[in-house]
């Protein structure tokens, strides 16, 4: 087994080790949400603390982890009366994105269920983590319905597996622990609202710190266990403050003056629910206990404020977590009673380093931020600043796109209030990655048919499964009530459900588009879109051109929230070349058929239709780039950008050609788009059937 980075020598990174080492005093806080860029140890903080927690006394050759003092009486592996008690380390278990439904919450044996009447169960890893650790590293590229289950096991403490009339439930009490770049996508509001705590980390600027990481990582990849000893008696001292801590956390009291404080912060902050109070509570009485006090103080409710509400008052998906701490100070000190006595001599651990006091101690050791095994720097992402331009009216913005008009470049402009959609969907029946858009055979949904099992049999079609067996009952010498059933009569589920689409956006950035007003109800209706596609669990892209070439912005990815950054910062100027906008798309779509072929792609086009640029006849180019989507079936629709008394109707023989659907900017509100992308469907399905 290779040895584990010591938590204790982890650079700095306080609110994070701060989080989890309250989740390991109580873990009935919740668990915690680590937000981060890459490179900034999140996995190396939290495989290290498995470590540091207290061996746990199990019943011997139970595989469901049962306390021989308080053993579970539905155990699968019970009765325990007189099981004998070992003694482990505490497990920290890692969920892959990959796994299946199987893998995380355990398989039956359907063919010995079905022949023999035995409930034959395997645990999945909800049980291995019974009284340890779950770790998911990328929670939020795991799919909703793996989610779901972790998430419900998390808070019931029980994992429940049910399944054609056979059920099996056993304990599942986990410290829950996720890690996520937000860069990749951000998890369902209702599923942040599930753990308990959040931190964001990132790599400290700083060089010395960044020295001394380097430092202490090199010394670890040269010598593991040497580093390893070297950080022992660190390590074994917070241990120790752990076990300690534990102990004091059932006489911490929380008064009410400080419930007063923690319910006055959750109401000034509007977060939904009272899961947000439990929780602050919870934290608060742990931060007492890890700093050695009997009782809760301002300090501990400021500090518990921090931890669990940044990630519960996101308003929308592009409203970054934090919290104003201004107000969250004013806040307290409204609501401020009577300061609990500070007891010289703690009945508990000691302070155990700076800060003990107040919001608990971190140990001296570690100052800085900490890297991964690679301590690269993490990359910038994001786009440079523009210059400011002057303000100019509608009225002056260029509309002809000559050679000499629209050429300068003029300042990114504030999105219009956004509006809500209707739902865009693809045309046919797919097999994409689960979501909520499009029709698609999935792993779950309602049931539609069966099939026979091509590996390992998930989702059993019972009836279908008698019917295959019955014929051959005589024939394999049934002589009591039981079914003989063999491998070659199961029969597989067929399922419909929602899948997740990867929309497109390409822009016209160009001069032609820079009057203000009409570029911000752009940007409105494209943020709108965005929005849809976050609750969808959509992937979008966004690809803009304007002067002489066309750039994809944002590559496809599942980060809305990037997707929504990069069109706010979007300038405009110069001319249309619309083919190489288009082109542009198309190479993109192309890579992803080739990188995720399940994924369908919806093309939005947000332009008002002139081509000025690219080539001898740029109209005719446009032409021919947009048949070729036409021609592989892609759904697309037009949004017309095209303004003023007198109307070309570009935008409309650019649909056309792209065998879509055209809408004006003024009809692009909810009734409408939805009429529109019913419209896109049948043209699809038109050519198909064609």
């Amino acid at each position: 087994m290779s040895t584990r980075y010591p938590f204790t020598a982890v650079v700095g990174m306080d609110d994070l080790r701060l989080a989890l080492l309250l989740n390991a005093v109580s873990p009935a806080v919740g668990g915690v949400l680590v937000r981060g860029e890459k490179g900034t140890a999140k996995s190396t903080a939290v495989r290290a603390l498995a470590e540091l927690l207290p061996e746990v006394t199990v019943v011997a050759d139970c595989r469901f982890s049962c306390d021989p003092a308080t053993p579970d009486p539905g155990c699968p592996d019970g009765p325990h009366e007189d099981g004998s008690p070992k003694a482990r380390a505490a497990r920290m278990v890692e969920l892959p994105v990959g796994a299946s439904e199987d893998r995380l919450v355990g398989a039956l044996d359907i063919e010995k269920a079905l022949s023999e009447g035995v409930k034959a169960f395997e645990p999945g890893l909800l049980a291995a983590a019974h009284r340890g650790i779950l770790y998911v590293d990328e929670v939020n590229l795991l799919s909703d319905h793996l989610i779901d289950h972790l998430l419900d096991a998390a808070a019931m403490g029980a994992s429940h597996v049910e399944r054609e009339g056979v059920s099996v439930r056993h304990a599942a009490r986990f410290l829950l622990v996720g890690t996520m770049n937000p860069e990749e996508g951000e998890l369902r509001p209702q599923l942040l609202d599930r753990f308990g705590l959040t931190v964001e980390v990132a790599a400290s600027r700083e060089p010395e710190q960044r020295v001394e990481v380097v430092r202490r990582r090199l010394a670890y990849e040269d010598d593991p266990a040497g580093f390893a000893a070297r950080w022992a008696e660190e390590e074994a001292a917070l241990r120790e403050r752990i076990v300690a801590a534990r102990e004091l956390l059932p006489r911490v009291v929380l008064g009410d003056a400080a419930l007063l404080q923690i319910a006055a912060t959750c109401a000034a902050f509007e977060v939904d629910g009272m899961r947000a109070d439990i929780v602050m509570a919870r934290t608060a009485t742990a931060l007492a206990a890890w700093a050695g006090r009997t009782e809760v103080t301002s300090e501990d409710v400021r500090q518990a404020a921090l931890l669990a509400l940044p990630h519960r008052r996101r308003r929308s998906p592009f409203d970054a977590p934090g919290l104003d701490e201004d107000k969250l100070d004013e806040t307290l000190e409204q609501f401020k009673g009577e300061e609990p006595d500070e007891d010289p001599e703690p009945d508990g651990p000691g302070d155990g380093g700076p800060g003990g006091g107040g919001g608990g101690g971190i140990p001296p050791q570690s100052e800085g931020p900490a890297a991964e095994s690679d301590g690269a720097a993490p990359e910038e992402s994001s786009l440079p600043e523009q210059s400011p331009a002057p303000e100019e009216s509608p009225a002056s913005a260029p509309q002809g796109g000559g050679s000499g008009s629209g050429s300068g470049e003029r300042a990114a402009v504030k999105a219009a209030e956004p509006f809500r959609t209707k739902v865009l969907s693809v045309p046919g029946l797919g097999e994409g990655a689960a979501g909520r858009r499009s029709r698609a055979r999935t792993a779950h949904g309602r049931t539609t048919g069966a099939t026979r099992p091509r590996g390992a049999l998930t989702k059993l079609h019972l009836a279908a499964t008698v019917q295959a067996a019955a014929p051959h009952q005589k024939a394999r010498g049934r002589s009591g009530p039981g079914l003989v059933v063999r491998r070659d009569d199961l029969r597989q589920a067929t399922r419909e459900g929602r899948e997740g689409n990867l929309v497109l956006f390409v822009v016209d950035a160009s001069g032609s588009m820079a009057a203000r007003q009409r570029m911000s109800a752009v940007k409105g209706a494209v943020l709108s879109l965005l929005l849809d596609a976050y609750q969808r669990r959509d992937k979008v892209g966004l690809v803009t051109f304007r002067g002489r070439d066309a750039e994809v912005a944002l590559p496809p990815t599942s980060s809305v929230d990037a997707a929504a950054a990069r069109l706010e910062k979007l300038p405009t100027g110069g001319r249309t070349p619309l083919s190489a906008g288009l082109l542009r798309a198309h190479d993109v779509l192309r890579v992803e058929r080739l990188r995720d072929p399940s994924r369908r792609p919806l093309l939005v086009v947000v332009t008002d239709g002139r081509a000025t640029g690219g080539g001898k006849d740029p109209v005719a180019l446009a032409a021919r780039a947009a048949r070729l989507h036409a021609a592989e079936g892609t759904a697309a629709v037009v949004v017309d950008c095209e303004s003023g008394p007198v109307r070309l109707g570009l935008a409309g023989n650019l649909a056309r050609e792209l065998g879509g659907t055209a809408v004006t900017l003024d009809e692009l509100r909810a009734d409408a788009i939805a009429g529109l992308v019913r419209n896109v469907q049948g043209n699809s399905s038109t050519r198909r059937a064609a």
